[in-house]
Formats: structure tokens, C-alpha cells, sequence
């Protein structure tokens, strides 16, 4: 696959489960102008759809709009420390380990493959953060919410 493109992060967002599952502010309405979709536009829950970040284009800044995976994984890597997963009491992972989360964003995001972590943090909250690949594959018709400088 041949993909030219940046990249947008988006969030963190940490709630509580019950948040989380209000799925009616996680999904655009259509048609784009209608009480959903306003609702959905002005929300911080993450998308149902990750590429529907994009639809955001307030909560898209400069400061997380990348040219380069590496810069993008940095950012993720410092979100995962500032908001660190959940830890079990007999110490084996909970999630799959920082390495292989790490490698796998460092592999997919060059190919314009859209990259979320998500996990329970130890005060029983949900953290959700994305790197969403710009112009995306998934919604090639949703236009790019910030260029980069």
C-alpha cells in the first residue's frame, strides 16, 4: 500500500465507562447539519469511527498535526505516561506491553493506517487517544481539519 499523507492527534479523553457508552455523541448524524451531528461535532468522546475525528476541526491543533510517524509516536508515547494503563495486583500486563504498542504504531501509521490506545488507568477511568492518518483511508471524502504549517 502507497499512502502520502500527515497526521492529527486527538485527545486524551479519560471518563468512566458509562461516558463512553453514550454512543449517540459518538457518531455524526446525518444529514451533517442536524441536532446529532452538532451534538457529535461539539462532543470530546472519541468517534465510534476513528476517522471521524477529523469531522472535528476545532479540536485538531497544530501542536499534534505531524509530518513524521516518529513525532506522532512521541506523542502517544507521552499521553501513555501521563495517563498510565492499569496495573494487576499479581503483576502480570493487563494490556499488551509499551514495546509492542510502540512497534506496531511505528509500522502502521506510515502505511496511513489510524492508531488508538485505549485502556482502564488505575483510578478505574478510561483513557482513549488516536492518531488519525490525514487524508484517511477509511473516510477519503472527510477533508483535512488542519494542514500542516
Amino acid at each position: 500500500m502507497n499512502w502520502q499523507g500527515h497526521w492529527h492527534g486527538y485527545g486524551p479523553w479519560v471518563g468512566n465507562g458509562k461516558q463512553y457508552g453514550q454512543e449517540g455523541l459518538r457518531r455524526p448524524g446525518r444529514p451533517p447539519e442536524d441536532e446529532q451531528s452538532r451534538a457529535f461535532l461539539a462532543s470530546t468522546l472519541p468517534p465510534m469511527m476513528v476517522g471521524h475525528w477529523l469531522m472535528r476541526r476545532n479540536q485538531a491543533a497544530a501542536e499534534c498535526t505531524w509530518t513524521s510517524p516518529v513525532n506522532a509516536v512521541s506523542w502517544l508515547k507521552g499521553v501513555y505516561e501521563e495517563n498510565p494503563p492499569l496495573e494487576r495486583e499479581d503483576g502480570r500486563l493487563a494490556y499488551c506491553g509499551f514495546d509492542v504498542k510502540t512497534a506496531y504504531a511505528l509500522d502502521a501509521l506510515p502505511r496511513g493506517t489510524d492508531v488508538t490506545w485505549a485502556y482502564w488507568t488505575a483510578s478505574g477511568s478510561l483513557a482513549s487517544y488516536s492518531v488519525v492518518a490525514c487524508p484517511n483511508r477509511s473516510h477519503p471524502h472527510i477533508p483535512c481539519p488542519l494542514p500542516p504549517a
